[in-house]
């Protein structure tokens, strides 16, 4: 009976222990992943594509240099009465004509055909304040896509390290799986020689699918992980066709720790310099909107009319172009009445100029201390690093003389499963210190805005 329970728990273990195997599996490496999250992101294509639209806003505010010109033509039936003076509002100026000596609502046809020139050549720096007002958006956008690329990268690589750290738990349980067959098979000789009982037998085996319990948690948590990480990169590919190459990251520290930098080009910080440079091209903008504006026009005209000087009338001439005309003139305009909306305006970015340079001083501050605590963390978790490697050490030697003893009948189960259990235990510590290391690293080079910092430091 205890034979064929043992076959039945080896094979069960086998098969939910061995990770399924793909012959085309796809190798992802930490350091080329802020490069898939750039190319390969739809999310990211999405923003880099917002910053091209953002940055025809500059040549639109430069494109006002150009002359409007616009083209009209008219024709259509109207009463004697004003037949040369009507037109319809648009590209056609009116003129007035010749008024008939009494009321005569009979139809004569009537044709027009005008050229309407609007240039600004001169602005008094209104035009000059727009494209900078354009430039600095354009400079805006660009720094929100950086800003979303950096924080997607490092989610990335954070995800990937979480992915490599329960993939090594995978190993972890898998190990424990082996300690705990072997003392399966232990207790099976031992009790038929009437050196431990039978209930040994039991207990391992209820050991036994825990152990494998654990190990199908573990796997489901690396298969969304996994998932996560093909979301973040934009791959199509399924998590069981993703192999991770740095597995060997929980088991080895970084090759440099000289980690100290500054953050005067971290992408957040970036974004609100550029976010207070749009305000203040706005303020220059508003301004600049109390100043004079001066307008060169220019119109062509011609028309015809079915009604002749003398009062006759001629239906035929309403269809041609017979008499012509063109003028240019300059306008010189100021918006008196807009002084008060100016002043408000000015007011209303000044305070938004300010709140931009708290806002600014704010992320300075947050980064500095970011920084430091980072480096803080760091310090302390290679120093935690040294002390669960000496623990895992350990208890890997005491399960060792635990599971001698539990062989020669000196001590029961109770005591030689502790032993395994803080195996286990230490184990699984000490890749969390490793993960908790090359997270610190990823902190530093988080804070100052270079993911170099960590990807730099990979052997």
């Amino acid at each position: 009976m205890y034979a064929y329970r043992k076959m039945l728990l080896v094979l069960g273990t086998a098969m939910v222990c061995s990770l399924p195997v793909h012959s085309q599996q796809k190798a992802i490496h930490i350091r080329d992943l802020p490069g898939l999250v750039q190319s390969s992101q739809p999310q990211m294509k999405s923003y880099e594509e917002q910053v091209k639209g953002s940055r025809y806003g500059i040549a639109l505010a430069q494109n006002t240099l150009l002359p409007e010109v616009n083209v009209g033509y008219q024709t259509g039936y109207a009463t004697y009465n004003n037949i040369t003076g009507m037109s319809y509002p648009g590209l056609i100026l009116p003129i007035s004509g010749p008024p008939s000596a009494g009321n005569r609502y009979d139809p004569v046809p009537g044709t027009a055909l005008g050229a309407l020139i609007k240039w600004n050549p001169l602005t008094f720096g209104q035009r000059q304040a727009a494209v900078e007002k354009a430039a600095a958006l354009y400079r805006l956008a660009g720094s929100s896509y950086n800003e979303a690329l950096f924080r997607q990268q490092y989610t990335a690589i954070y995800v990937y390290l979480d992915a490599v750290f329960l993939q090594k738990l995978m190993q972890t349980h898998q190990a424990n799986i082996a300690r705990t067959r072997t003392g399966l098979e232990q207790s099976l000789v031992l009790a038929r020689e009437g050196i431990r009982p039978g209930i040994d037998t039991t207990q391992f085996q209820a050991a036994l699918a825990q152990a494998t319990t654990d190990l199908l948690i573990t796997r489901r948590q690396y298969y969304t992980q996994v998932s996560e990480l093909t979301r973040l990169t934009g791959l199509p590919d399924s998590p069981n066709n993703i192999q991770l190459s740095d597995t060997s990251l929980m088991g080895q520290l970084p090759s440099a720790t000289d980690t100290i930098q500054g953050f005067s080009a971290h992408p957040l910080l970036r974004f609100y310099q550029t976010k207070k440079e749009v305000s203040e091209s706005t303020l220059k903008e508003i301004q600049r909107t109390w100043r004079p504006k001066l307008d060169i026009y220019a119109n062509a005209y011609a028309r015809g009319s079915g009604v002749a000087a003398d009062g006759s009338v001629h239906k035929a001439d309403g269809w041609s172009l017979s008499r012509s005309n063109y003028a240019a003139g300059i306008q010189l305009s100021f918006p008196i009445l807009q002084f008060s909306e100016v002043r408000i305006k000015k007011k209303q970015y000044s305070a938004l100029i300010k709140a931009d340079e708290a806002q600014l001083s704010q992320i300075t501050l947050d980064l500095q201390k970011q920084q430091a605590t980072a480096r803080f963390n760091y310090d302390q978790n290679i120093l935690v690093l040294q002390q669960t490697a000496v623990r895992s050490q350990a208890a890997s030697f005491a399960y060792e003389g635990l599971q001698l003893s539990y062989t020669s009948g000196l001590i029961d189960f109770t005591r030689l499963t502790q032993g395994q259990y803080d195996l286990l235990k230490a184990e699984t510590d000490e890749a969390a210190a490793f993960l908790q290391v090359w997270r610190s690293l990823l902190d530093i080079a988080v804070s100052g805005g270079q993911l170099t910092t960590f990807t730099d430091n990979l052997k």
